[in-house]
């Protein structure tokens, strides 16, 4: 496409400079009489009358004074530059200093004129400075060279910021150090003694689109002697045709207007910069109405647009009748820099900026791509480039598009506002995206889709109308140090087959959810800090299946970690805590694995399972909840082993209408109640836990509860080793119910048991208490050596409610009529 453009794009207007007059006319004499009546007055107060005059002239100049090395340089003719009085041509030499007379190889001052005196001498400042004001650059250089005062007095800033902006009209010194680099300084804090001379020295060369102004240019040479390597065109498409002729070394400086429907194909190493006073961008503008503005070609390396307006404009905004054009097309092979642009386009189709091909790689920084009724800028087709601190807002559609192995470096941009997505890669699209500020857009922050694989680190990615990144449909990338957080829906969403890394990211403030993984998503989720969401930390459904490890999940307004409906995972070594519901649901059909995490300091359960949640809970530290460390009910079935839970409000593990579990090798203690509660028809399987130091009992089993209890360590609680109770029928074997404050095992009101083959001793009321009526299945038991405190009580006839706990069940029907 760009080829044929190329060939059929009509040929370019090129006007030559004309040759400048080198005769002086009427006007020259005109402007030098004021030099000569200088000089005759100088030559009339020479004489001998002179210092009888009551007007005392002064001798020193009223410049404030530099330094020895800045008078020094100021004082000698630069040796370099057109401006420098180098003596390379005709054309663009300055001047020479003035020789010395040498006498048997010594240097001897020739003795100065009367009025030569004078002028070096006793005129003062301000007539000085007023003669060197009617003077042009080159002549200021060179009386420079003449004596050390009017070295001082030709460098004074207001002379030069005067000539600066009549050539160039910029009201700051643009400063250009080296190719490719343009900037604006303030001249109060700029280093240099004379911003505005040394601005206009890197800029000297270069030829000038001013509409209007070549003619009166070139015909007034007398008028402008000395400025011959100034070139003026009134079109660009004139000063890119000189470039090609080579008239000049391809500086151009498009000055205050509007420039319209020119084409513009860049196909060497050209700089062209906007010139106007204020915003400069604001007051240079190229729009195109039928064809892409700029478009960069193969040859265009290096190249550099900067500081100017660039608008895409077409009549017909929808485009049905031509194809996709652009502010900016840049194609294969060539590497310009965009500088300093507002790039703005009206048509619906095609993005403000593409950058499209291989080898295609610009530097754009510090512009202003916004308002576009389609993308703003469009990476595709293995194109890269660097892209930094420019401002995308307020786009139609996405504010950047990455397709097709497009690769980037995206830094320090603002992209925000915009009527889509903020960033969208796809298609295979990758890029590195740093510190850039995501935020307010319509839809995601940031959109991963089809096996695109960007980079996204230390951004910040907040406040969107949807969500903050969305990761579907195989979609992959890498999120890292970044602060995603007061988005509406879910921090991150993971969809779809996605696999992306989330790692070392603060997600906070959610007006939903932290990280959000269902429909078959997968991802590492490492490292990060969730917390203060509105709903839960992370929720996992439908089948998928993420790695969550290393991630602080506090302070939430719901739960911690949510999964549900067929989720799965392996959720490890996270600290969850201070959460207003539970630590980790499981639920509807759910079977994550839980592995070495702290769950601790929830407002309510620590981990809850419910309505057939499964799943394995092992080697936690689960503490400090305000109801129990864990739930499990309603058909649930997890496998909790070798866990350390303590601390709860409400007891250590609950289990209750009809929940099942397989309970094994856990640490139980110091809950406030009962180690572990069974009841309501419930059935687990508890072995080779250890149930101690309980501040109520070890094991409560009531309401039609049911059970395994395995080759259990029960020691050290306050009340009951084991409580069975209100029609429960638990099977007991191989336990040790020892050293408690209370009885081993108590059975009443109309509970049954099977025991077999357990160790009751060395508890304080005894072994084994059966209230009235309750029948036992007993075999191998050992019940040896206990205090029999009840028994030795009931002999003195004390009351056994004094003696047991008031929250127990009495363990004698018998007794409590005492």
């Amino acid at each position: 496409m760009n080829s044929l453009r190329a060939t059929n794009r009509r040929p370019r207007r090129v006007s030559r400079p004309r040759p400048v007059q080198l005769e002086r006319n009427n006007g020259d004499r005109d402007e030098e009489a004021p030099a000569a009546a200088a000089a005759e007055m100088a030559i009339e107060e020479s004489g001998p009358g002179a210092q009888n005059s009551p007007y005392q002239l002064r001798r020193k100049t009223l410049l404030p004074k530099r330094t020895a090395a800045a008078s020094a340089t100021a004082s000698a003719c630069p040796s370099k530059g057109p401006m420098e009085g180098a003596s390379t041509s005709s054309t663009d030499a300055f001047g020479h200093r003035a020789k010395r007379a040498r006498v048997s190889g010594k240097t001897h001052d020739l003795p100065a004129a009367p009025a030569e005196q004078y002028l070096q001498q006793k005129l003062p400042d301000e007539v000085v400075l007023k003669i060197f004001s009617y003077l042009l650059e080159q002549d200021l250089c060179q009386a420079a060279c003449v004596c050390k005062r009017f070295s001082q007095l030709a460098n004074d800033p207001i002379l030069w910021k005067r000539l600066y902006m009549e050539v160039f009209e910029y009201t700051r010194p643009m400063m250009h150090p080296e190719p490719g680099r343009f900037f604006q300084v303030s001249p109060e804090e700029h280093e240099h003694p004379n911003p505005w001379k040394e601005s206009f020295q890197q800029l000297y060369k270069g030829a000038h689109v001013k509409p209007g102004f070549a003619e009166h240019f070139y015909s007034n040479p007398g008028r402008y002697k000395g400025r011959e390597n100034m070139l003026y065109y009134d079109t660009i498409e004139d000063a890119l045709g000189g470039v090609q002729e080579a008239h000049f070394d391809g500086l151009i400086f498009v000055h205050s207007g509007i420039y319209t429907d020119e084409w513009i194909y860049i196909e060497s190493p050209i700089t062209m910069i906007g010139a106007a006073p204020g915003k400069v961008a604001d007051k240079v503008v190229i729009e195109n109405t039928r064809d892409s503005t700029f478009v960069f070609m193969e040859g265009s390396e290096d190249a550099y647009v900067g500081y100017m307006t660039i608008k895409f404009n077409p009549d017909d905004k929808s485009a049905q009748h031509h194809n996709a054009h652009h502010c900016l097309e840049i194609t294969v092979n060539c590497s310009p820099n965009i500088d300093h642009c507002t790039i703005r386009s009206t048509c619906t189709v095609g993005s403000a900026v593409c950058v499209s091909g291989q080898g295609a790689c610009p530097t754009i920084k510090h512009c202003n791509i916004s308002d576009c009724e389609n993308v703003g800028l469009y990476i595709t087709d293995h194109a890269q480039g660097i892209y930094e601190d420019n401002e995308i807002s307020n786009n139609a559609l996405a504010g950047i598009w990455v397709k097709n192995h497009g690769n980037p470096i995206i830094r320090r941009n603002h992209i925000h506002h915009g009527r889509d997505v903020g960033v969208f890669t796809f298609d295979h699209g990758m890029g590195y995206f740093e510190n850039c500020n995501i935020h307010r857009n319509r839809i995601a922050g940031f959109e991963v889709k089809a096996y695109a694989n960007p980079t996204v680190v230390r951004c910040e990615i907040h406040h969107g109308q949807t969500g903050g990144i969305y990761v579907h449909e195989k979609g992959r990338g890498q999120f890292i140090e970044n602060k995603i957080y007061a988005n509406n829906f879910a921090g991150v969403w993971i969809t779809s087959n996605s696999d992306p890394t989330i790692r070392g990211n603060a997600i906070f403030n959610g007006n939903q959810g932290g990280v959000y993984i269902f429909g078959d998503g997968r991802g590492l989720i490492e490292s990060n800090d969730i917390y203060g969401n509105a709903l839960a930390g992370i929720q996992i459904r439908t089948n998928s299946c993420p790695i969550v490890r290393h991630n602080k999940i506090h302070d939430g307004q719901h739960g911690g970690i949510y999964v549900h409906e067929k989720g799965q995972g392996v959720i490890e070594e996270n600290e969850v805590y201070s959460n207003t519901l539970a630590g980790v649901w499981v639920t509807t059909g759910s079977t994550p694995v839980l592995r070495k995490n702290r769950i601790h300091s929830g407002k309510q359960v620590g981990v809850y399972f419910y309505d057939n949640g499964h799943g394995v809970l092992e080697d936690n530290d689960i503490y400090n909840h305000m109801y129990s460390g864990v739930q499990i009910r309603t058909g649930s079935n997890p496998k909790i082993r070798r866990n350390k839970i303590w601390g709860g409000q409400n007891g250590g593990i609950l289990v209750y209408n009809s929940g099942l579990g397989l309970i094994e090798d856990n640490e139980i203690f110091d809950n406030a109640m009962a180690g572990v509660w069974i009841k309501t028809d419930s059935n687990p399987t508890l072995r080779r836990n250890k149930i101690h130091d309980g501040r109520d009992g070890g094991i409560c089993i009531f309401n039609g509860g049911r059970g395994l209890l395995e080759e259990n360590d029960i020691f050290r609680n306050a009340q009951a080793g084991v409580l069975i109770s209100t029609n429960s029928h638990p099977i007991l074997r191989k336990n040790r119910i020892f050293d408690g404050f209370a009885a081993g095992i108590e059975i009443t009101n109309h509970a049954t048991a099977t025991l077999e083959g357990n160790q009751i001793f060395n508890n304080r009321f005894g072994g084994l208490f059966l209230a009235s009526g309750v029948n036992v299945t007993m075999k191998d038991n050992k019940i040896q050596h206990n205090q029999d405190a009840i028994e030795k009580a009931v002999s003195r006839g004390q009351c056994l409610y004094k003696i047991s706990s008031y929250t127990s069940y009495p363990m004698h029907d018998f007794y409590r009529s005492l």
